[in-house]
């Protein structure tokens, strides 16, 4: 998947996916409707960023693209695509150790502090995407 050309989109699963890392400039999307959430995404070639009711969600460097994209009660999960190397941040709960797995593959186990951020780095030169989970450990 090269980009989501409608910035944020819903999935048949109810899953979002957004993110254009073609796109020259800025572009942003806000008060996009789902499931009683207001999501706003701004993309571009620099970076990709994600806000669920004015609350931090993700955002890489550079930009991305983000398909099948779920939240749940254990964490996070989604696939990742991008033309190099990417640091993902996501907006997680403070003070909590989580299992990161990227294509199946344990990366190790990362805890967050006050914030509630959580940052990790993903391969993606030379592929086509990358499967991301980020589960309470």
């Amino acid at each position: 998947m090269a980009a989501v050309k409608e910035l944020i989109r819903v999935e048949a699963d109810g899953s979002i996916s957004f993110g254009d890392y073609e796109l020259a400039s800025k572009t942003k999307l806000k008060d996009f409707n789902h499931q009683g959430d207001l999501y706003k995404v701004k993309t571009f070639k620099e970076i990709t960023k994600l806000e669920r009711n004015d609350l931090f969600v993700y955002e890489s460097v550079p930009g991305t693209a983000v398909e099948s994209f779920q939240v749940s009660q254990e964490g996070v999960e989604f696939e990742v695509s991008g033309p190099e190397d990417a640091q993902i941040t996501l907006g997680m709960e403070e003070d909590c150790e989580y299992l990161v797995l990227v294509d199946g593959h344990e990366s190790g186990r990362i805890r967050t502090g006050r914030g509630g951020k959580l940052v990790l780095s993903v391969e993606l030169a030379g592929r086509e995407k990358a499967g991301v989970k980020v589960t309470r450990a």
